[in-house]
């Protein structure tokens, strides 16, 4: 699963919030630290991956840090699928 969200993460941020003739993304690319994903953006990729995971990820743990890297946001994620079981 783990790779699959990687790619799914990768994707969606690359289609909705990078320019045609910007530097592709990669898994540790730093998201929000980097200036690609605004807290607007942070939010509607949070809201997208609550309602592809079925998950609730609260406010408090959907912090900049957290959504800072591909890598990041599939730890978050995994870790309320793994709690909604």
């Amino acid at each position: 699963m783990a790779d699959e969200l990687k790619d799914i993460v990768l994707n969606y941020v690359t289609k909705e919030y990078l320019e045609d003739d910007s530097e592709p993304l990669t898994y540790e690319t730093p998201l929000i630290s980097g200036g690609i994903v605004d807290s607007f953006s942070m939010v509607s990729l949070k809201r997208f991956l609550e309602n592809k995971y079925g998950i609730a990820i609260p406010d408090d743990e959907a912090t900049p840090e957290a959504f800072d890297s591909v890598n990041k946001i599939v730890s978050l994620v995994q870790r309320f699928v793994a709690k909604k079981g």
